[in-house]
């Protein structure tokens, strides 16, 4: 049956996803590259951005599960670009230049409309102005029975999470402290929302959590 999961989402210990005042230089906000080092030196990040080597380890294992078995991805609007309000033009692709990771039929939320951008490798960004909901609608028919990934940014991933969409929940906790930015769980209640954790693995990058729905 098909999922609405979230994989490789990684927070401070100070439990922010993204690092405050985003823009082109800081596509993650400030600081908030620091929270990604447990994925960037593994062998499948290195092969997504064109290097050799990288390690094989448990970073490495989330790193590949987190694209096995996904048909269709969900992104808020900030994880497509830093351009706010209407799209000024069509120049803007993505942060990942001609061919992103997502392969697949990707729905970007936004309050503006914008023509459908197919990519390099099979991506294809569709922008849904219809909300959350319409968004996982559209991605799930696309996903042909596979999973829909919701690759963020946290204010996409509360979104669901409030509606109780989401099954499963991956996140990497990083050593690292960001101070202030996006909160993932804040004025969230897991608990009563029906999630647990189910299991948890330490590397020396990061601590990786499952969290799922019951």
């Amino acid at each position: 049956m098909s999922k609405l999961r979230v994989n490789a989402s990684t927070l401070s210990l100070d439990g922010f996803g993204a690092g405050p005042d985003q823009d082109l230089q800081n596509p993650l906000g400030v600081g908030g590259e620091d929270l990604h080092k447990w994925m960037t030196g593994t062998r499948t990040f290195h092969e997504m951005v064109g290097k050799d080597g990288g390690t094989t380890d448990v970073d490495d294992r989330f790193t590949i599960g987190s694209f096995h078995n996904v048909g269709a991805w969900i992104l808020g609007r900030n994880m497509f670009g830093p351009i706010r309000g209407e799209w000024p033009d069509e120049s803007w692709k993505g942060w990942w230049g001609d061919n992103p990771p997502y392969h697949v039929p990707t729905f970007v939320l936004t309050h503006h409309k914008r023509d459908p951008i197919a990519m390099e490798g099979g991506t294809v960004f569709h922008f849904v102005t219809g909300g959350i909901h319409a968004a996982l609608e559209q991605a799930k028919a696309a996903a042909g029975g596979k999973d829909v990934r919701v690759g963020g940014g946290v204010s996409t991933i509360r979104q669901y999470l409030q509606e109780k969409l989401i099954d499963e929940l991956h996140l990497a906790v990083s050593p690292v402290l960001l101070g202030r930015g996006e909160s993932l769980f804040a004025g969230l209640d897991m608990l009563k929302l029906g999630y647990q954790c189910t299991e948890q693995v330490a590397t020396a990058l990061a601590t990786h959590v499952t969290i799922k729905r019951v």
